[in-house]
């Protein structure tokens, strides 16, 4: 396992939000048939000749901004409204089943196919990792021009960056100066702007 992936189904969770890189601006997802190849990579469609239309992409990136806002979250951050009501309707569109085991175990199951069944089973992941416990430590970085998805590993939970050697110094280095800044009687940029 990678310093930054999660155990076990919340991976596929970590690996959806991370379809977005904001630091390079670039995007995975910008077709449905992008679409559909990264759920069919990921094995996610449980069929052949799935399709996909602009609303079904509409859709999933609805979904995966508003589990980056979830993840923000984990990191201290605040739930931004907006976010919750996209993610909530897109959730709504994914019709999710019990299924019992022979063990006694019971797991959500995509009663649908194709995207709605792919999105249900990246939602099945998200309510399993909250059930295991595992959820709080799948983060996104604070750092706003960053803010990939990562799976906090310390042992008090208190990552905040996606690695310190690149967006930790950087926000480290970012607070130093606006210290600095204030110390001296000087207003920080952002702060000048506002002015």
């Amino acid at each position: 396992m990678q310093r930054n992936e999660a155990p076990g189904d919340l991976e596929l969770v970590r690996r959806f939000v991370n379809t977005r890189n904001i630091e390079e601006g670039s995007e995975e997802l910008h077709s449905p048939d992008s679409l559909l190849t990264w759920f069919a990579g990921m094995d996610l469609l449980n069929e052949d000749g799935a399709t996909a239309d602009e609303k079904d992409l509409e859709l999933t990136l609805a979904l995966r901004e508003g589990i980056r806002d979830l993840l923000l979250a984990n990191n201290g951050e605040e739930v931004e409204s907006a976010y919750l009501r996209e993610l909530n309707r897109a959730a709504r569109s994914v019709c999710l089943t019990v299924r019992f085991e022979h063990d006694g175990r019971a797991t959500l199951e995509p009663e649908s196919s194709g995207v709605s069944a792919a999105l249900g089973r990246i939602l099945a992941a998200v309510v399993q990792a909250t059930d295991e416990g595992t959820w709080g430590r799948l983060k996104v970085c604070t750092n706003d021009a960053c803010q990939w998805a990562f799976y906090d590993h310390s042992k008090n939970r208190s990552g905040k960056w996606c690695t310190m050697e690149v967006c930790g110094n950087r926000m480290k280095a970012r607070t130093f100066r606006q210290r600095q800044a204030s110390r001296n009687g000087v207003s920080h940029p952002a702060q000048q702007e506002r002015e």
